[in-house]
């Protein structure tokens, strides 16, 4: 998943719209993107449109309500449960969280996606990755901002604990990358390109976007070049031809299984993108 689209649950033509935007996958937003009191209206927009998904959709997963909304969520969502993807949890703060989502979900094989936007999530990020259903996370920087007192600057550093903190807390529990946080501003199309390419180089594979015109930005930097997929044809092929556990590349550098796992993973992520 290099892209993931965020979409206000109460706005039907906002939903089919986004169909044909070019996300890798939607979310369906149930909480922030909706004012408290359109909370049923875009239940029953979500449930509506599920029901009328075409055959290529890209993949949906929806975003419900912390506590008790969410479960009313998946409670008025629960016919159509079968058709999405997965949950984006708001404001995961345990894995005691994900554990009643998951058995409210019962039988469908939705997946889950907490969204850590507290210093307590992060923190726990370890157990909340290994947690049932879980297969990536996701950092909420406004929250998280909010929580802990945090002003980032233009080159966020200030976040680079935390984002460090989920990359590897995903990788630790063998589920996939997490998804890149949001950038609020979707008009500093340049400044949205510097730093999604400084979260891939922190091992992010994938960023969330609030706006379509952020999607081809965030596609083409986690989609590998040609060039990139060339030297990990070459690489692999060197490695295997060699059939022994260190080999050299054409500038006579030292390759071993590391840098082939590496390897392998950017011609897997070409594979999904091209």
């Amino acid at each position: 998943m290099r892209s993931a689209l965020y979409v206000p649950g109460d706005r039907p033509e906002k939903l089919a719209g986004a169909l044909t935007r070019g996300a890798d996958a939607l979310i369906a937003d149930l909480e922030d993107a909706v004012a408290p009191g359109a909370k049923p209206t875009a239940r029953r927009t979500v449930a509506a449109w599920l029901t009328t998904l075409p055959q290529d959709a890209p993949e949906i997963w929806i975003r419900i309500n912390p506590g008790e909304a969410g479960h009313e969520d998946l409670r008025a969502l629960e016919p159509v449960l079968p058709t999405v993807a997965g949950i984006c949890v708001a404001k995961t703060e345990t894995p005691a969280d994900l554990a009643t989502i998951d058995k409210l979900l019962g039988p469908a094989k939705a997946a889950l996606c907490p969204v850590l936007e507290s210093a307590a999530a992060v923190l726990g990020a370890q157990e909340i990755a290994r947690a049932p259903r879980v297969v990536r996370l996701q950092l909420g920087e406004a929250d998280l901002c909010a929580d802990i007192g945090v002003d980032p600057g233009a080159d966020e550093r200030e976040l680079l604990w935390p984002r460090s903190q989920i990359v590897l807390a995903s990788a630790a529990a063998g589920i996939d990358p997490p998804l890149g946080p949001v950038s609020t501003d979707f008009r500093d199309l340049d400044r949205l390109a510097e730093s999604t390419h400084a979260l891939r180089r922190l091992g992010f594979q994938g960023r969330a976007c609030i706006h379509p015109a952020q999607l081809p930005v965030v596609n083409e930097v986690f989609t590998p070049s040609p060039d990139e997929l060339a030297r990990a044809r070459a690489l692999v092929a060197r490695f295997e031809a060699a059939g022994s556990g260190v080999v050299q590349d054409e500038s006579g550098r030292m390759v071993d299984e590391a840098v082939i796992r590496r390897a392998r993973r950017t011609l897997a992520q070409g594979k999904v993108t091209r």
